[in-house]
């Protein structure tokens, strides 16, 4: 089955050094939104422009709601993901702690959409990003928008998942 999302790629002239950890090249790529392995997942790919994390996905009557609009979890996995990957700008992954996700207007099944994040605040435990859904085409419509706090994984989980998942260990390489 081809993927609304397999023919994303980072634009040509994404210079940023970390460029490779914002997706997941591991031999694992499990993960619902951004692995390239879940045949059932979105699949996204991330890159950096400028201070923004972006990702663009368009969905499928899959992943639907209402008739003829993408399911809201589709949309907060959209911005959950994508602000998360803010973090990894400064060489951390973190888990998310709290994701306030304000919802505008249906997001159309079929229609490109474009996912940016920014950081806003960024201490030793934890990362606070904003972002928003918009329509590819048409920019200025907002879908929705959110706020998110990320907080590290626990020593003990990171020991744990690569102890049980040795095929991780490259992703959270630096």
């Amino acid at each position: 089955m081809e993927r609304a999302s397999d023919a994303q790629t980072p634009p040509a002239d994404d210079a940023h050094d970390d460029a490779a950890h914002l997706n997941d090249s591991s031999d694992y790529q499990g993960c619902f939104a951004c692995g390239a392995r879940n045949p059932s997942g979105l699949q996204l790919v991330f890159w950096r422009e400028g201070d923004e994390i972006v990702t663009e996905y368009t969905p499928e009557p899959a992943f639907q709601g209402f008739p003829g609009v993408a399911h809201g979890g589709i949309i907060a996995t959209l911005l959950d993901e994508t602000l998360n990957r803010t973090a990894v700008l400064e060489k951390r992954w973190l888990m998310t702690a709290r994701l306030e996700i304000r919802y505008r207007q249906a997001a159309p099944l079929g229609r490109k959409l474009r996912v940016t994040a920014r950081t806003l605040s960024s201490r030793a435990r934890m990362v606070q990003a904003e972002g928003e859904v918009r329509l590819a085409d048409e920019p200025e419509t907002i879908l929705a928008d959110a706020r998110g706090t990320f907080l590290p994984i626990s020593e003990e989980y990171r020991a744990q998942m690569l102890a049980e998942h040795p095929e991780l260990r490259s992703f959270f390489e630096w």
